[in-house]
């Protein structure tokens, strides 16, 4: 699927809806360059789940925890050296777990993700605006 944003608002609201088709122990792989709205997404689909806590991008710790309707784990990976990095923060236990996991940055770490898991891309059309994203949601087997 192929959405349009022009807003801030927009794209959480899109990813709001989003985060309401999916299902306990799905993975949701976040590309797009910095400043893109891969944060911003995330919060939209927090919104879906009924998580009202503020959510930031967890670049320094590189997951964040939050408990609503089904728990979001929210990767960043930003910093990760390897994937072997990641199998030591317990990266199985979450992306194999009951909740989501929204990993930012997944491919730097391509070789670890399930087979099965949703893509979301957004792309910045700055000539169409500052705020106007071109979102791409592809579910990959």
């Amino acid at each position: 699927m192929e959405y349009i944003s022009k807003s801030y608002e927009e794209t959480q609201k899109i990813a709001s809806g989003f985060a309401k088709t999916l299902k306990s122990g799905d993975v949701v792989c976040m590309y797009g360059d910095l400043g893109a709205g891969k944060t911003v997404f995330v919060q939209g689909m927090a919104r879906g789940f009924n998580i009202f806590e503020p959510i930031t991008s967890p670049t320094f710790t590189i997951v964040n925890e939050y408990d609503g309707d089904m728990p979001l784990y929210h990767f960043d990976v930003y910093r990760i050296a390897d994937s072997d990095e990641m199998y030591e923060i317990g990266y199985e236990e979450y992306v194999y777990g009951d909740g989501i996991s929204v990993i930012e940055w997944a491919e730097l770490i391509e070789d670890i993700l399930p087979d099965e898991r949703y893509s979301v891309t957004i792309l910045k059309e700055l000539a169409n605006g500052d705020d106007y994203r071109k979102i791409i949601i592809e579910k990959v087997q």
